[in-house]
């Protein structure tokens, strides 16, 4: 009997060493990475655009390398539609197009499923009627503009993908939008004087 109780004994003694052993700290959640920005110069005034890299991923890192190659600096802003939006990146002021890299996929679905829309201040990607047809062109919404939104996978209804929308200087992309416009050589809408794209350069978040 004694045997038995002596080991009870010390089996109970160790009890509270066990349950005072340190507990392994939780694993520490990794800090949110901040969305790049463009801060884009232009003729009316800086524009500062967030982007939005984890839901259109391409996108953002297309628009990026065009900003890091300097291909930007130079352009205008080539066609103004009051109500619309402002679009640019893509001619020089003689109206010569800017030779631009191979077309992206359109992520307007992705971008989509993610809250992305054209709302106003948002920057989307420019296109023709092709949906996977964007290069370096994009447009920034004056207004709500759903009719761009993506509703399907067909032509009609793919839509244009918003990549990020505008933190600062929505003044002057309201400025830009109440140019004067005319035809000329062909095409509508071009400001009767050159809103010019200085510059784009990647910008810290404050």
């Amino acid at each position: 009997m004694i045997r038995p109780l002596l080991s009870s004994l010390l089996l109970a003694l160790a009890l509270p060493v066990l349950a005072q052993a340190p507990q392994p700290a939780p694993a520490a959640k990794p800090a949110p990475t901040a969305k790049p920005r463009v801060q884009l110069m232009t003729s009316y005034g800086p524009v500062v655009v967030e982007l939005e890299a984890q839901a259109t991923p391409q996108t953002v890192a297309n628009f990026l390398k065009y900003v890091q190659d300097g291909f930007y600096a130079g352009t205008i802003f080539h066609r103004v539609i009051d109500g619309f939006m402002i679009q640019g990146g893509g001619f020089l002021e003689s109206m010569a197009e800017k030779p631009a890299r191979a077309a992206i996929a359109n992520e307007a679905p992705a971008g989509a499923k993610a809250g992305l829309k054209n709302l106003r201040g948002t920057i989307a990607m420019a296109r023709t009627n092709e949906p996977h047809s964007a290069m370096a062109q994009f447009f920034i919404n004056l207004v709500d503009n759903p009719r761009l939104d993506n509703r399907d996978l067909t032509e009609a209804g793919y839509g244009y993908c918003v990549f990020g929308r505008v933190v600062s200087g929505m003044d002057a992309v309201d400025r830009i939008g109440k140019v004067k416009t005319e035809w000329r050589r062909g095409m509508g809408d071009i400001p009767q004087f050159p809103v010019r794209l200085k510059e784009a350069t990647v910008v810290s978040a404050p």
